[in-house]
């Protein structure tokens, strides 16, 4: 045995040594440490200062009114759905807002109001706006970010919050 073969062997005790103490070590911090506290729904919400986008008397039911939030180039829409929806606001609870920028590559959503979905032209992602602007077709890979709102004893309606990134944004916090 050359002196070169002897350093190799050397090495892999070692090798397999260091890996040994390594595997007993992780394996003790699995045991060791606890599970991670669950996030409660809607923590990962960012929230911002409330912006008043519209009054419950003007808007019609199944018609589409172009807003911007959370700031001006941020366009969205405000919808009053004519029946109530989880995440609706208003009296009958079915007011909601989106942002109209596909999640896929930013392309404008446009509303097709037969079946309430936002509907993307440029490959053709769709998203149920009664169920929270989940995706029901297409390439995107996030549903939409939604508007979280708020309504208040006069009508007006305000935008406070968004569940998702919004399209071409690194984070949802308003520059200043």
């Amino acid at each position: 045995m050359s002196k070169c073969d002897k350093l190799v062997d050397v090495g892999r005790r070692h090798f397999l040594r260091g890996s040994a103490f390594a595997a007993a070590g992780a394996a003790t911090a699995v045991i060791a440490t606890p599970e991670p506290a669950r996030a409660a729904p809607g923590l990962a919400l960012v929230n911002y200062p409330a912006t008043r986008i519209g009054n419950v008397k003007d808007l019609k039911i199944n018609e589409p009114v172009d807003i911007a939030f959370p700031d001006e180039g941020s366009p969205g829409v405000l919808l009053k759905l004519g029946a109530a929806v989880e995440g609706g606001v208003g009296p009958d609870a079915d007011i909601v807002a989106f942002s109209v920028l596909c999640p896929h590559k930013g392309w404008l959503l446009s509303y097709k109001g037969d079946d309430k979905s936002l509907n993307c032209p440029g490959h053709f992602s769709r998203f149920d706006v009664e169920n929270g602007g989940q995706q029901i077709w297409g390439h995107a890979t996030n549903n939409l970010p939604q508007f979280q709102l708020r309504v208040d004893d006069k009508g007006d309606i305000f935008a406070e919050g968004v569940d998702e990134l919004i399209y071409g944004r690194l984070s949802n916090v308003l520059e200043g």
